[in-house]
């Protein structure tokens, strides 16, 4: 199988249904996949894919879990030889599709994918071509952990963006879990998400590791995908503030700080006890 397409979804049926209809149309004349899994939306969603869609295959959890976890879960599911993570609300067409699916073809050391968004207004979104969050990238700059992420060039004073980097297909750090297509083989070596980041950043630690066994990540900007952006996020409320900020702590625990070391006499070396930050 070429393909297996995975949408995690919570309580947003009425995108789920769009995205799903177009879904079928683009994926025609490509051997594929379509997994939803559906972490316990209480709004009929999985409902309406079990009725209204029975080809695709339905992951239900009986526990609302957080889009990391329900997204391995789906990932250990799939059988592609690709895997393409899109948001309930991102709009597909069969140009795009076979587009990414002949650039990863023809770019074996690439591991993951992101592509041209536009919102339903047709305006181009910053967010997949920068890849990380402005947050992110001050948060970034202060700790010094940009060193990780050469390829970013919002970390440069001259990188001012614009439509001409947008049309631009590029080498990335970091690529966008909104709409992510990775190689399986990739992921059978360095893992799947890591499940201590339940919400935010997952993708960038993902990109991350991708590089770090040596493959590359790209932006590619010769086709595109609609994302309606459905759900509006409350970013002061104290739920995201938690997720969102305390990703960026543990992603500097993880690869910024080191564990000290213990040096006892007649025993060698050994490591001190694990420190984890956990929200």
């Amino acid at each position: 199988m070429k393909l297996s397409v995975i949408i995690v979804n919570h309580n947003l049926c009425k995108p789920l249904r769009h995205s799903l209809n177009e879904l079928q149309l683009a994926l025609q004349t490509i051997d594929s996949e379509i997994i939803v899994a559906d972490d316990a939306s209480d709004d009929s969603s999985a409902e309406m894919v079990k009725n209204e869609f029975p080809q695709v295959t339905l992951l239900r959890s009986d526990k609302h879990q957080g889009f990391t976890k329900t997204a391995n879960q789906a990932m250990a599911a799939a059988q592609g030889e690709y895997l393409l993570l899109a948001n309930p609300d991102t709009i597909s067409n069969a140009d795009a599709l076979h587009k990414m699916l002949d650039f990863m073809d023809a770019h074996a050391d690439t591991g993951g994918l992101t592509v041209r968004m536009l919102d339903a207004e047709g305006n181009h979104i910053m967010d997949a071509q920068n890849g990380m969050p402005e947050a992110w990238i001050h948060f970034f700059k202060y700790t010094g952990l940009s060193r990780l992420f050469p390829k970013t060039r919002l970390f440069s004073n001259y990188y001012q963006g614009g439509w001409v980097e947008a049309f631009e297909s590029t080498e990335v750090d970091v690529i966008c879990n909104t709409y992510m297509l990775l190689r399986k083989s990739v992921i059978a070596q360095i893992g799947v998400f890591d499940e201590r980041f339940p919400v935010y950043g997952q993708d960038i630690d993902l990109s991350y590791r991708i590089r770090l066994a040596g493959f590359k990540n790209y932006y590619f900007a010769k086709t595109f995908i609609i994302w309606q952006q459905a759900r509006q996020t409350n970013k002061y409320s104290w739920q995201h503030i938690k997720y969102f900020y305390g990703a960026m702590l543990i992603f500097a625990t993880k690869y910024l700080f080191k564990m000290p070391e213990l040096r006892l006499k007649g025993l060698g070396r050994g490591s001190a006890a694990l420190y984890e930050f956990k929200i």
